[in-house]
Formats: structure tokens, C-alpha cells, sequence
């Protein structure tokens, strides 16, 4: 079975369920590595995902997941910068930064970022210090919000205690 079709047939099992647990369900990717083929279900839900939410998704998911062929499965939250993909990404980050990579060169320039504006008619809104410009969101390769880090305190990932 196609990649393709092994994710539209696999998304609404996991979609069910998501709702079931009160979780969105952001995407379902089976991805071929030189390791082997990972199928990637991403969550969340206002709050934030826990560990222990990707596992029992996990849990509830596997048995559904079983007639299609992967070799692991990875349950995770799709983290602060997600892709932006679903109309509802679009519409939960207006008027935030964004940044957007683009397939082919636009204005001499394959990646940009901006103020998303809106999503009309298959194009995408950025306000930039330029002016607005409107891209067809099948040009973009990537977009995804900006993270900000400033104003973030410096994190001991040593494990060790300050005295």
C-alpha cells in the first residue's frame, strides 16, 4: 500500500480516537528512513501533551494500526514550531510571525517571514516590511511559526544542582 494511501486510510481511525481522549489529532506521516519505515502520529491538545498522553494514544492506536505496514511508530506532540498544514493552523497562528520556505525562489529569496495576514483562495497573507504579499501555499515548502527564545532563562541540562 502507497504511503499516501496508508495515511488517508489510517488519519480518520486515529482522528476518532483523538476526539475519543480529547485530543486534536495535528497529523499522521509514514516516513521511509535507511532505519525503516516510522509512522509519525502527532497530538495535542490545549494544555499540552504529556508523555503519558503520547502513551496512551499509543496504546489505543496500535491494535487499529496493525494491518498497515510500518516498522515503528512514534506518538508525539508536533512542538511549538509545527508545520502549519490544516486551515485551522492557519487560523490559530493570524497575526503571529511566521517563517515560510519556499520550493522555488520568490523575489530572489526562498525563504521569508512575516506577519500571517490570512489564507484566501489557496494564498497566503504575509505582512512584511516590504508591504503584504500573497504566495500560493503550494509553493511553500515549509511554514511554520517563529519561536521566540528571548527572555527564556538559561536551562541546566547538566543535571546537576547549583549550590
Amino acid at each position: 500500500m502507497a504511503k499516501a494511501d496508508v495515511t488517508a486510510a489510517l488519519e480518520p481511525k486515529c482522528a476518532r480516537i483523538a476526539a475519543e481522549m480529547h485530543f486534536e489529532l495535528v497529523d499522521v506521516c509514514l516516513d521511509q528512513e535507511p532505519t525503516g519505515k516510522y509512522l509519525r502520529i502527532y497530538i495535542d491538545k490545549p494544555e499540552g501533551i504529556t508523555l503519558d498522553d503520547c502513551e496512551a494514544f499509543h496504546k489505543a492506536v496500535r491494535p487499529l494500526a496493525e494491518s498497515f505496514d510500518y516498522d515503528f511508530m512514534e506518538v508525539s506532540s508536533p512542538g511549538l514550531d509545527r508545520p502549519l498544514k490544516k486551515d485551522r493552523d492557519f487560523e490559530r497562528n493570524l497575526g503571529n510571525e511566521i517563517e515560510i520556505r519556499l520550493f522555488k525562489p520568490m523575489n530572489g529569496k526562498k525563504q521569508l517571514s512575516g506577519i500571517l495576514a490570512g489564507l484566501e483562495g489557496g494564498e497566503i497573507l504575509v505582512e512584511t516590511p516590504e508591504g503584504t504579499l500573497r504566495i500560493a501555499r503550494k509553493a511553500c515548502a515549509l511554514i511554520k511559526p517563529m519561536v521566540d527564545m528571548e527572555g527564556v532563562e538559561d536551562v541546566d541540562l547538566s543535571g546537576e544542582a547549583e549550590t
